[in-house]
């Protein structure tokens, strides 16, 4: 009898040192020396994470790993993105990062006046995101800091930036102010657009916007310099002074030479510039010129305007610029 006693016993022990040994395989401490990101692939399984594990040499065997993990594991699916695993963590802990853990975001910023081209050329310059995208229609995307997930397409984060602005203009619009000069959303983007490149002080835009509202409505030529240099370089910057033949040129674009607005932005405006355009200062104003501190002088009549341009001129003049 003390005999069987004594097999139970060792037996028993025996277990439960096996159970201690497989249980310390999978909560003990683990071969990660040092912080390391660790990537999921879109669709990938259990068992082809744990092979991925291996390889990069984050654990010792996958077949242990995924024994372990079906007895020992959550059975809930693995997410796709990237994961920080921490120094010294265990299979368990893994697991568990790959299951309910935050995926690591990056972010891009589209800042306010930025055009397609340029905001074509930052998605397709990150080396994080994969896949190709067309340049995006002028005016679609929303300035705004968007979070990605390395290896996301970039048709995905672009659909977001244009679903932003989807969603800002038909929460914006319907507040509009009454007797605005534009009657629909493709037109207030539009006029939004040279407010945004025709200044970059704040408390400007809605004044800015008055002044090109009564333009429009009294049909007077806007002569936005911005709109003669939009179909020369898509919206980048000119860099030299604008020619007498452009401000000639006869497009759909160059305000100087067309009644009334673009056939479309000449960039990406941000939310400000559509508020000011939405709800713009009252304002008897029908020129400006700039003030050199980066803001601009408002005149009603020509008369005012040409003094503040000649004001202007000499203060280019006493600066050497002229």
């Amino acid at each position: 009898m003390k005999g069987l006693k004594g097999l139970v016993i060792a037996g028993a022990l025996a277990a439960l040192a096996v159970f201690a040994w497989f249980g310390s395989g999978w909560w003990g401490g683990g071969m990660v020396e040092e912080e390391t990101s660790f990537v999921v692939p879109s669709g990938a399984t259990l068992t082809s994470v744990a092979n991925k594990l291996e390889e990069e040499e984050l654990i010792a065997s996958a077949d242990s790993f995924l024994l372990r993990a079906k007895i020992l594991g959550s059975g809930d699916p693995v997410k796709a993105g990237e994961f920080l695993i921490p120094e010294g963590a265990s299979p368990a802990s893994m697991l568990d990062t790959f299951q309910h853990g935050d995926v690591i975001n990056r972010f891009v910023t589209i800042p306010e006046g930025t055009p397609s081209i340029i905001v074509y050329e930052k998605l397709m310059a990150e080396p994080l995101l994969t896949g190709e995208i067309p340049v995006p229609v002028e005016g679609s995307v929303l300035p705004d800091t968007y979070s990605f997930e390395r290896g996301e397409e970039r048709t995905a984060v672009l659909a977001r930036m244009q679903a932003a602005m989807r969603n800002y203009l038909a929460e914006a619009w319907p507040k509009r102010k009454p007797d605005i000069a534009v009657d629909n959303i493709e037109d207030a983007v539009t006029l939004a657009s040279i407010v945004e490149k025709e200044t970059g002080v704040a408390r400007e835009r809605r004044m800015v916007a008055g002044l090109y509202s009564n333009r429009v409505k009294t049909g007077m030529l806007l002569q936005a310099d911005p709109t003669i240099i939009y179909p020369i370089t898509k919206g980048k910057p000119l860099g030299r002074r604008i020619r007498q033949s452009e401000i000639a040129a006869i497009n759909g674009y160059n305000t100087y030479t067309r009644v009334g607005l673009p056939t479309g932005p000449i960039t990406n405006p941000g939310r400000e510039a559509i508020a000011a355009v939405l709800n713009p200062e009252k304002t008897s104003a029908l020129f400006m010129v700039a003030d050199g501190t980066g803001g601009h002088k408002f005149a009603d009549t020509l008369a005012e305007h040409n003094a503040n341009v000649e004001e202007w001129y000499n203060l280019r003049r006493e600066r050497g610029e002229m």
